[in-house]
């Protein structure tokens, strides 16, 4: 009988043991959780000044896009310009090499004028190579290699600009 009283107050207390341990653990799980929600007016302060250098750096981005996008559109305008020099000139030799195979005669007015205009492009050409003749039709090859090297001349100045307006981006 005795060994039966001991063994069930033996149970009470390890069950009140038990009961307390459960009691303090929740406690203490109850102040980790609110000293987790709270903060402190140094954390506040140091998110604050943290927002605050996040939304300065979001308007500085906006401003350097908006730049880089202006600058894009007046280097994409002057590429523009660039292209309609080079198509003149294109045609201007296209079309002085057409009437130089055509026979066309030195003392008309419009090839006089075709000359005139395209002789800037032409002269450093002039004579670069051997120009076969077959009668009055000349087939101008030293103006085919003109032709050539302002088309190359035009893709590398719209490559240069094209450097120009890509966004950079830093890593």
């Amino acid at each position: 009988m005795m060994d039966e009283k001991l063994a069930i107050d033996e149970a009470e207390r390890i069950a009140r043991h038990e009961a307390i341990k459960n009691s303090v653990r929740a406690e203490v799980q109850e102040n980790i959780v609110n000293e987790a929600d709270a903060t402190t007016v140094g954390e506040q302060q140091q998110a604050s000044v943290v927002g605050k250098q996040m939304k300065q750096k979001a308007f500085q981005d906006v401003v350097s896009v908006e730049t880089e996008v202006e600058r894009a559109r007046v280097l994409a305008r002057v590429s523009q310009v660039i292209d309609y020099g080079f198509y003149v000139i294109y045609g201007l030799i296209s079309l002085e090499i057409f009437l130089e195979l055509l026979g066309a005669r030195d003392g008309n007015a419009f090839k006089q004028f075709v000359d005139a205009l395209s002789a800037p492009f032409l002269y450093p050409f002039k004579s670069l190579v051997i120009e076969p003749a077959f009668g009055r039709i000349q087939f101008k090859l030293s103006y085919i290699v003109a032709l050539i090297v302002y088309l190359l001349l035009h893709l590398a100045i719209n490559g240069l600009l094209r450097t120009f307006a890509h966004r950079k981006t830093a890593i």
